[in-house]
């Protein structure tokens, strides 16, 4: 008798503006179905348009390939979409009568044990609950595919078992302890907003002189280390208390107008409209988000190094996300995305990516005979002496790689690999052969290998040995044998 098969969990999106575009590619991006519905003629254009610019960003992240994609469909029929939902996400307009009519009838049609979620921004779970639904608050950012914070207020027992599912999406559930207007983030997005519109309506600067400000300075500390981490370092060696003797007094000088909202009058509006049409208008709304995409990726990227900030929700995901083991006989060492920062000019991937996507293939190779953190911790590691890359096909941006490793030599102090680059469709797209020897790190001199990675190693030889080899042993402009 078969072994049951397991079905996809499946999300259903209600709403399908910017947010809702979001959340459907972070859903659809790692493996989930999707069901999208929105009244909105124009829904399916927009969400397919988001998804794509989200299935360059979101791999971009990634060192390890994210689970296949799940099936995207678009529904006229609310109980159509709500078949089987493991999750519903209300993102329908900031209006609380909609919200109740929207969220009655999804907690009306939607399985007993589905989540219920709603992105609101400013609206609390008793609010929204109030004629008798059972949603709780998870408040995405913008964009929802690529930053991981989630604001979720609501009843503990719905709040943690949803926490979970947004971790394995590669999302940072914030539970907050009591509800508030506003939630968290907001409340301090607010503070900034208030005080950026003063400054335009008083003629202290434009639109883009403030962001200049925000994105030169404080913006790029605090994507890292956050508010409180900053003044406490501002403090210096005394520390946050320093910092609040020192600094406290200035919160009663009248430095801002926080209690004080300018009035929304059609001639302020007007001011900023202006000035952000002369500061971006070059830009279409879609070559925005592509740019503050790859800033995004840029910046998370950058911080993979230390595992800061967002960097160590996208670090814990990868850890978890699931890679073939073999293919043809050999081990896989490395499955990814290519991302565009490993593109030329010419469009495809520039040669030192190659050797970049084979080093981290070595690095998982030498994990599985041993060699690992641990090991090299102890002072023992292998040391590269020596490369030779063949480039056979074309890779380009968003292609999906896979590396096997195979031993050519491991006797002794010896590595000898020969690493395939497998393109999605099949191609083989280059191979590196890869010559290391086994170091003490103390000396700097070549030395045995420890037993155990000795015996893993000769193993991996010994399997290996009968699989054909084409393409190693060439030197650079060797003449191909007829």
């Amino acid at each position: 008798m078969s072994a049951p098969v397991s079905r996809r969990l499946k999300a259903a999106i209600v709403g399908g503006g910017v947010i809702g575009g979001g959340w459907a590619a972070r859903f659809l991006l790692n493996g989930w179905d999707v069901a999208v519905f929105d009244p909105d003629p124009d829904a399916t254009r927009k969400i397919n348009e988001v998804i794509a610019n989200a299935r360059i960003a979101l791999p971009a992240l990634y060192d390890k390939a994210l689970p296949s994609e799940g099936t995207l469909t678009f529904h006229s029929d609310l109980a159509d979409a709500l078949a089987d939902v493991d999750w519903v996400q209300e993102s329908v307009p900031e209006q609380l009568e909609l919200k109740h009519k929207v969220l009655g009838a999804l907690s009306e049609a939607a399985p007993a044990d589905a989540v219920i979620a709603s992105s609101t921004s400013g609206f609390k779970p008793s609010e929204l609950n109030a004629q008798g639904a059972r949603a709780i608050v998870a408040h995405p950012f913008n964009p929802v595919y690529l930053l991981p914070l989630v604001e979720l207020v609501g009843a503990a027992e719905r709040t943690a078992p949803a926490a979970e599912i947004l971790r394995s999406i590669g999302m940072f559930p914030l539970v907050l302890r009591k509800e508030i207007d506003a939630h968290i983030a907001d409340r301090l997005l607010e503070a900034v907003w208030r005080e950026s519109l003063w400054l335009v309506k008083d003629g202290v600067a434009t639109t883009e002189e403030i962001d200049e400000a925000i994105r030169m300075g404080f913006g790029i500390r605090w994507a890292q280390m956050g508010l409180f981490e900053t003044y406490r370092i501002a403090g210096g060696e005394a520390g946050m208390k320093h910092f609040m003797k020192q600094f406290g007094p200035a919160l009663s000088w009248p430095w801002t107008k926080l209690m004080d909202v300018p009035e929304f009058t059609p001639e302020l509006v007007d001011l900023i409209a202006g000035q952000s049409d002369a500061q971006s208008g070059h830009l279409s709304i879609r070559e925005l988000e592509r740019l503050r995409d790859d800033n995004i990726v840029g910046m998370v990227r950058a911080l993979k190094r230390s595992g800061s900030g967002a960097a160590g929700v996208i670090c814990a995901h990868e850890a978890a996300l699931a890679a073939p083991k073999r293919r043809e006989g050999l081990p896989v060492t490395a499955c990814r995305q290519v991302p565009s920062s490993w593109t030329d000019y010419n469009g495809h991937m520039n040669e030192t990516h190659y050797l970049e996507a084979a080093s981290k293939a070595t690095d998982r190779f030498m994990e599985l005979i041993g060699a690992d953190a641990a090991y090299v911790a102890g002072g023992k590691s292998y040391f590269t002496v020596e490369s030779h890359v063949r480039y056979l096909e074309e890779v380009h941006a968003g292609d999906r790689i896979t590396i096997t490793s195979q031993v050519l030599n491991g006797a002794g102090k010896k590595l000898h690999l020969l690493h395939r680059i497998w393109r999605g469709d099949g191609t083989l797209a280059a191979t590196i052969e890869t010559l290391l020897l086994h170091t003490d790190l103390e000396a700097r001199r070549a030395c045995e290998p420890e037993a155990h990675v000795a015996d893993a190693l000769s193993k991996l030889a010994a399997d290996h040995a009968a699989l054909p080899a084409e393409g190693a042993g060439r030197f650079v402009g060797q003449r191909p044998t007829a």
